[in-house]
């Protein structure tokens, strides 16, 4: 999108890692553009992991592709700033994006067999990641050293041994730990974990999630940690973010949004998690869907399925507010909208922490 071949490695102090402010995506269908994600607002600061959660087709996985550079070819940012390290990443050329990507910013998908190469060993790919980063000549015996501190770091059996292996002949979690591994080998000072654990069994899952916060507290990595369960939020995260329809609707530290939720939908999310509570009785669910992005509606894009809405709620968008610690973007909670600032929202869904 820019001119700019560079990255600046110094980050003004007390600045978050990354800060993206009123991102907006779309993709263009036969011949239709479809708004994915629509002013979009988070930040993350350095040792913090961010909770990045919603239904599917909310856009998750559309801001990680977005801030990575990773959009398919019918996706484009149309507007707003990803400042990461006081540098928009929207305003870097391909060769500058290349460059920040692996180096600075890492990612790690859902399917950690789909992300690497069955033709090459273990050995090979990290070899590969480190060369491509590296400027001069690189030492053989020192990458090889590196690549075994790694591995052994996130919990891989005979490291140095199973360089020669193929992704084939590893587990499902052995290959996560190796993509977590390779990822963090050039120590980025932002990680995207995106659906990392949701193929894993629960055993695996808390020794990945065990891992992800022990190297974000050595490295003080930010991370980005996109997911749908919210139970594994309220375990790892420092703040959530909760997004609906492209749109972030509601943001905060994790404490107070699970004691406290003051968006409809979250307040939905957080009551259909598996609880005692719903033991022998029917585990209350969202009614309806999200909207489809060829349709959406006037107004706020939860009303349809919000048991809280009024007539605003239909016609007109609402704003994200401030209260205390946390951003909402809800009418209810806005004085300027209309809806009725002295009515107290609805209570249906209650208040479920899993």
């Amino acid at each position: 999108m820019g001119a700019d071949t560079s990255v600046s490695h110094v980050q003004p102090a007390g600045e978050p890692v990354l800060r993206v402010d009123g991102l907006d995506v779309t993709y263009t269908s036969d011949g239709v553009v479809l708004p994915v994600l629509r002013d979009v607002a988070l930040h993350a600061n350095p040792g913090e992991i961010v909770g990045i959660v919603g239904e599917s087709g909310c856009g998750k996985s559309t801001l990680s592709a977005a801030l990575m550079g990773l959009l398919p070819p019918n996706g484009r940012v149309t507007s707003g700033r990803a400042m990461f390290r006081g540098v928009d990443m929207f305003s870097l050329n391909a060769e500058a994006r290349r460059r920040l990507r692996g180096s600075e910013i890492s990612m790690v998908f859902q399917d950690p067999l789909t992300s690497l190469n069955p033709t090459l060993t273990i050995g090979a790919q990290f070899s590969d990641v480190l060369r491509a980063h590296r400027d001069g000549p690189v030492n053989r015996s020192s990458l090889r050293g590196r690549i075994v501190e790694m591995l052994q770091r996130v919990g891989l059996p005979d490291a140095r041994a199973r360089l020669n292996s193929y992704p084939h002949e590893f587990s499902g979690g052995q290959r996560q730990r190796i993509m977590i591994a390779m990822a963090l080998v050039l120590k980025p000072a932002l990680l995207i974990a995106d659906e990392i654990t949701s193929a894993l069994d629960v055993t695996l899952e808390a020794q990945i999630l065990q891992l992800v916060c022990d190297l974000r507290d050595d490295s003080q990595t930010a991370v980005l940690f996109v997911t749908h369960d919210l139970g594994v939020v309220a375990q790892v995260c420092d703040r959530v973010v909760v997004m609906y329809c492209g749109r972030t609707v509601e943001e905060g530290n994790v404490a107070d949004i699970f004691d406290q939720p003051r968006h409809p939908y979250t307040r939905a999310l957080l009551a259909s998690v598996p609880s005692r509570k719903w033991r022998g009785g029917e585990l209350p669910t969202i009614r309806g869907r999200v909207p489809s992005l060829d349709a959406l509606p006037d107004g706020c894009a939860f009303a349809n399925r919000c048991p809280d809405a009024r007539a605003i709620c239909h016609e007109q968008e609402p704003h994200s507010v401030a209260i205390n610690t946390q951003l909402v973007r809800c009418h209810a909670h806005d004085p300027a909208s209309g809806y009725g600032a002295s009515r107290e929202a609805a209570t249906q869904f209650g208040r479920v922490s899993p």
